[in-house]
């Protein structure tokens, strides 16, 4: 069981998801939001039958998972549809992330959360915020690259997420993302030893 909880976010293209896995190689135990929210909305998740409740069949895919498609234009429609669709996955994810959180074997656990920044609860459960940080000029290039969006596509998404510097305002330790993987390597090496030393400090506190 582990209570020493790392967040760990950043802004779209930053390479979070990168960093989660260099903390996983370390040891660390990787506990991700988007990953829940996929498996509560996937064949047989948790959350289909109040979605569907919810929406009506139409949201539902031949094979009983979310239809991303559908559901994607129901809230660009309808504003209020984004709100009804979080009050009921939210709360699934936050419960489902506490509960692994716990049962985690390893030291700390890293706890990836793209909106940490905006979500107070998330916050609130951290013993440390770790920040993926780069230029905007490289997210941009980066989400570009990998899905094939235009510019402006990119930064409609950044302009509802927290800023750079609101991210980095909230960050105890911040991993740059801006060159090769060797020096990933050793940033992400250098934060496990801390998070290693910090997590026995809080068991001794506690004992």
């Amino acid at each position: 069981m582990s209570d020493f909880v790392v967040g760990l976010t950043g802004g779209i293209g930053s390479g979070k998801s990168t960093v989660a896995d260099l903390f996983v190689e370390q040891g660390a135990t990787l506990v991700d939001t988007d990953a829940i929210a996929h498996e509560l909305t996937g064949v047989g998740g948790a959350a289909m039958p109040a979605l569907v409740a919810e929406f009506g069949a139409a949201v539902a895919a031949v094979d009983g998972a979310m239809d991303r498609a559908a559901m994607r234009q129901l809230v660009f429609a309808d504003p209020s549809a984004r709100v009804r669709l979080e009050g009921i996955l939210h709360p699934l994810i936050r419960q489902l992330s506490a509960e692994r959180c716990r049962a985690a074997g390893s030291p700390y656990v890293i706890l990836a959360v793209p909106l940490l920044v905006e979500s107070g609860t998330y916050r609130e459960r951290c013993d440390r915020i770790v920040v993926v940080d780069c230029p905007e000029s490289l997210q941009i290039e980066r989400v570009m690259a990998r899905n094939g969006m235009l510019v402006d596509e990119v930064k409609a998404i950044m302009a509802v997420q927290a800023t750079r510097q609101q991210r980095l305002a909230v960050a105890n330790d911040v991993v740059v993302n801006d060159a090769d993987q060797a020096k990933l390597h050793v940033q992400v090496a250098v934060l496990h030893r801390k998070y290693l030393m910090l997590s026995a400090e809080k068991v001794k506190a506690s004992c």
